[in-house]
C-alpha cells in the first residue's frame, strides 16, 4: 500500500521514545552552536553489511537509531533567530550505491498538515514542506535542491550562481508516513544521480521546513534573512561519505513514440499516423562529468506554452521546457541579463529545433558534456537538426567554461556557432567573457555582488556594431537591498542562438528597497518600500525611455495575505513604428509621457479558495489603458486543483480603441505522486485561437515514464460566429531508464 495516499497507522510509542532519547543525548557532541561561528556538521552513518532500508517512510531500521541527527533548527520567520514551535530532526545514512535521509517532522497538531500538491515538480506555496540543498562539490557556488510535502510530492532542481534549473528531473525516490507524532520522510538518492568529488568525504548541506498554517519558516543553519537555504557559503556540512561509487556511470533511456496529427487549417484535414523510436544515453566518464547523447529526439511530452498578452514593442519570451536542453543548463548560464525585461541571452536553446512560430523541427542527434574539470565548470553542446518543410538542417555548437576563484566568484568564456547545412550558407558565431565576484562578509555579514560581461557576434562583410556589454553591482540584504545595472547593446548585435529583446541602446537601471518587520505587531509581518529607475538612450545618448517606479507600500500579514500599491511615471520616444494592435500603428519619433497606478494583492494560498490579482490604470502612449488580472485557485482536496485565470485590457487612443482578453483554465488531477492528468484550456483574442491540451503522465519508476498527450487548436471565425479546427495531435510516448 502506498503510504502517501491513504491513512497511516501510528508509529509505535517505543520508537518515538528511542528517537527522542538518542537525539537529546548526542546533539551537543556533534553540532556547533549557531553562535560559535563554526559550520554545523552532521555525520553520515554507513549501513553495515546485510543492512538495507525499506523505503516506506517509517524510520524503523536500526541505522536510523544509530545515526546522530541534525536538529536544533532556527526560525527564519516570524521570529528571526528564535526557537521553532515544532521540532525537526534529520538523519543521514549511505551505502555503496545511495545516499539516504530520514526526516522526522514533529507536529503538535498532526492532523493539521497541508499537502495539496502531489504532481512532480509543482511548487509548494500552499503546503507544509521540507526542503534540502546539497553542495556535492563543496564549492559554495552550485548545488542540488530537493523538496517534498506530507503528500509525498517529489520536486528538484539544479542551481548555480546565475540561475536555477527547476526542470531538471533527477532519478531518486522517497516515501512519507503520517502518524500521531507528525510526518516522517525516507529519501533515497542514488549516487549515480549526482555529480560529486570522490576525493572528498564532505559535502555542503542544509535543511528548511515550512509549517504553512503558522506561516513559520525554520532552517538548520543560515537563518539570517540575507542567507537562506540556497546560499551554500553559509550551509552546514555532512561528513563521512567514503568509498562510494556510481556503478559504470551509464544510463540508457530508449523511447517509443506514436503520433497522429492533422492540420485542417493548413490544408491537411486527414490524420497522419507515424511511429518512431530514439534513445538518450547518459554516461559519467568521471564522477564530476556527465555526458549525454540523444538520437532521433522527440519532445511529444512537453507541456504547452502559456499564452501571454503582448502590448509592448518587443517579442515575448517563452522559456525552454524540453528535458534534453534543460538537463545541466546551469553550466551554460551567462552573466548578462537573461531574466530581465530587456534580455541579452547569448544562448537560448529554443532557437534549436523550433521554428519562429514554435513548431517543432526534427533533431537528428545531440551531444552534451557538463560538469567540472579541476577548478573549471564546463559545458559543451552540439546538436544537428534535420531538414523539414520550410526549414533547413543546421548544426549548433555551444561551449562554456567558468573558472572558480575565491569562495563565491568566477570568470568565464562562452562560444556559440550556428552552421546551416546548405550550399552558400553563412556560419554565424558569437563569443563572450563574463565574471562575477561575490562575498557574504562585506561589512562583517552582508552580501555584496558585482560582475561584468562582454559579447560579440560575427557580422557579414565586416560590418561593425556587433557587440554588447554591461556591468552590475548588488547589495542583496535584509532589510536593505540595492542594485545598479548598466549595459549597451549595439545595433548589429544578433546572436545566432540567442534571444535579445532589442538592439541599439544603452541602459542604466537602479533599485533600492527597504523591508522592515514591525516587532510584535499582531497583524503585520513585513512592510516593503521600494524605488527604481530605468533610463534608456540610443548610442548617441539621445533619450529613448525613462521610467521611475515607486512601491508606495507592500503589506504582508501574518495570515499570509498581502496587498501592494505601485506608482510609475514613464517617458518614451519611439525609435521605430509601434504596431500596438492590428489596426493601430504609432509613428516613429513620437514622444509620450504617461503615469500609471497599480494595486495588487493575494490571499493566503493555503486556503481551499485563494485569489490573487491586480488592477492597473493610467496613461498609455497617446491615450489610456486599464488592465485587470484575476487568478482564482480552488483546492477542494489534496491532488485536485483547478486554476482559473483571466486578463482584460481596454486601450483608448485617439488613433482608435480596442480590447484584449485572455482566459485560461487548468484542471490538475493528481491521483498520486506518480500519476497525474492535466487539462489546460487557453484562449486569447490577439491570436483568436482556442487551445486545449490534455496531458497524462504515469511515472512507472523514477526515470521511466508513460505519456499520453492530446492537443487541439481551434481558430475563431467571428463572421461565422464559430470556431474551426486549426490543428489536432495525439501522441503516446514511453521512456524507460536502464542503469548500469
Amino acid at each position: 500500500m502506498d503510504t502517501r495516499l491513504s491513512p497511516i497507522k501510528s508509529h509505535s510509542y517505543l520508537w518515538a521514545a528511542v528517537v527522542l532519547l538518542t537525539s537529546q543525548s548526542s546533539l551537543s557532541a556533534q553540532q556547533a552552536t549557531p553562535e560559535s561561528g563554526a559550520r554545523r556538521t552532521v555525520v553520515a552513518e554507513r549501513l553495515t553489511d546485510g543492512e538495507a532500508i525499506a523505503l516506506d517512510g517509517r524510520l524503523d531500521e536500526a541505522v536510523w537509531a544509530r545515526a546522530v541527527p541534525a536538529a536544533d533548527f532556527i526560525q527564519i520567520d516570524p521570529t528571526n533567530g528564535g526557537q521553532p514551535s515544532e521540532r525537526t530532526e534529520v538523519r543521514i545514512a549511505f551505502d555503496n550505491d545511495a545516499f539516504y535521509m530520514g526526516v522526522t517532522n514533529y507536529d503538535s497538531d498532526p492532523d493539521g498538515w497541508l499537502g495539496f500538491q502531489r504532481r512532480r515538480d509543482e511548487f509548494l506555496g500552499a503546503d507544509d514542506r521540507f526542503m534540502w540543498t546539497i553542495d556535492t562539490f563543496l564549492d559554495a557556488r552550485s548545488g542540488y535542491f530537493f523538496e517534498t510535502n506530507p503528500s509525498g510530492l517529489i520536486a528538484d532542481s539544479i542551481f548555480g550562481i546565475n540561475g536555477n534549473n527547476r526542470q531538471w528531473d533527477g532519478i531518486w525516490d522517497l516515501r512519507v508516513h503520517r502518524s500521531e507524532i507528525g510526518w516522517t520522510i525516507e529519501v533515497e538518492i542514488p549516487f549515480r544521480t549526482l555529480n560529486f568529488n570522490p576525493e572528498s568525504d564532505t559535502w555542503g548541506i542544509n535543511f528548511q521546513r515550512t509549517v504553512r498554517r503558522k506561516n513559520e519558516e525554520m532552517i538548520w543553519t543560515g537563518w539570517a534573512r540575507n542567507q537562506g537555504l540556497r546560499r551554500m557559503a553559509t550551509s552546514g556540512l555532512v561528513t563521512g561519505i567514503r568509498d562510494v561509487g556510481q556503478g559504470h556511470g551509464l544510463d540508457i533511456k530508449p523511447y517509443g513514440l506514436f503520433t497522429s496529427d492533422a492540420s485542417p487549417g493548413e490544408g491537411r484535414p486527414s490524420m497522419d499516423a507515424d511511429g518512431s523510436a530514439g534513445v538518450d544515453i547518459f554516461y559519467n566518464p568521471t564522477p564530476l562529468l556527465r555526458a549525454n547523447l540523444t538520437v532521433n529526439t522527440d519532445f511529444a511530452q512537453t507541456e504547452v506554452d502559456r499564452r501571454q498578452v503582448n502590448l509592448t514593442r518587443y517579442s515575448l519570451f517563452f522559456p525552454e521546457q524540453r528535458d534534453f536542453f534543460l538537463d545541466g543548463t546551469t553550466f551554460f548560464d551567462f552573466g548578462s541579463p537573461t531574466d530581465a525585461d530587456l534580455r541579452v541571452n547569448p544562448f537560448f536553446s529554443r532557437r534549436i529545433g523550433l521554428s519562429e512560430s514554435g513548431a517543432p523541427q526534427k533533431i537528428d542527434f545531440g551531444t552534451k558534456i557538463t560538469g567540472q574539470i579541476g577548478a573549471q565548470d564546463v559545458g559543451l553542446l552540439h546538436v544537428r537538426t534535420g531538414a523539414d518543410t520550410g526549414l533547413i538542417g543546421e548544426d549548433f555548437t555551444v561551449a562554456r567554461v567558468k573558472r572558480r576563484v575565491l569562495r563565491q566568484s568566477y570568470f568565464g568564456a562562452l562560444y556559440t556557432r550556428r552552421d546551416p547545412r546548405v550550399p552558400g550558407g553563412e556560419t554565424r558565431h558569437a563569443g563572450g567573457l563574463d565574471a562575477t565576484f561575490a562575498t557574504s562578509n562585506f561589512l562583517g555579514s552582508q552580501n555584496l555582488e558585482t560582475g561584468g560581461w562582454w559579447l560579440r557576434t560575427s557580422q557579414p562583410g565586416g560590418v561593425d556594431g556587433g557587440s554588447a556589454f554591461g556591468g552590475r553591482i548588488g547589495f542583496p540584504n535584509d532589510p536593505w537591498s540595492a542594485s545598479l545595472d548598466v549595459s549597451e547593446v549595439q545595433e548589429n548585435f544578433v546572436p545566432a542562438i540567442g534571444f535579445v529583446t532589442r538592439q541599439n541602446y544603452r541602459r542604466y537601471g537602479t533599485n533600492v528597497e527597504f523591508a522592515p518587520r514591525p516587532n510584535g505587531h499582531p497583524y503585520i509581518r513585513q512592510l516593503t518600500f521600494a524605488a527604481g529607475s530605468d533610463v534608456q538612450t540610443n548610442l548617441r545618448n539621445e533619450l529613448l525611455a525613462r521610467s521611475f517606479d515607486v512601491t508606495l507600500v507592500r503589506v504582508d500579514l501574518h495570515t499570509q495575505d498581502n496587498v501592494s500599491f505601485i506608482m510609475s511615471r514613464k517617458n518614451e520616444r519611439l525609435d521605430a513604428p509601434f504596431n500596438v494592435s492590428r489596426t493601430i500603428t504609432l509613428p516613429i519619433g513620437a514622444s509620450y509621457d504617461f503615469s500609471r497606478y497599480r494595486v495588487s494583492g493575494s490571499t493566503a494560498s493555503r486556503r481551499i479558495l485563494s485569489f490573487n490579482g491586480r488592477y492597473e490604470v493610467g496613461d498609455f502612449y497617446s491615450g489610456t489603458r486599464s488592465e485587470r488580472v484575476a487568478n482564482l485557485t480552488v483546492r477542494p482536496r489534496p491532488g485536485l486543483i483547478v486554476y482559473l485565470t483571466g486578463e482584460w485590457n481596454r486601450v483608448d487612443l485617439p488613433e482608435g480603441q480596442f480590447t484584449t482578453r485572455l482566459y485560461r483554465v487548468v484542471a490538475d488531477t493528481q491521483f498520486s505522486p506518480y500519476v497525474a492528468l492535466v487539462n489546460d484550456i487557453q484562449y486569447d483574442t490577439q491570436s483568436a485561437v482556442l487551445g486545449w491540451q490534455s496531458r497524462f503522465r504515469w511515472i512507472l519508476t523514477p526515470g521511466s515514464d508513460l505519456y499520453l498527450v492530446y492537443t487541439h487548436n481551434w481558430l475563431e471565425q467571428p463572421l461565422l460566429n464559430r470556431f474551426e479546427t486549426l490543428s489536432r495531435r495525439f501522441a503516446s510516448k514511453v521512456l524507460y531508464t536502464y542503469r548500469f
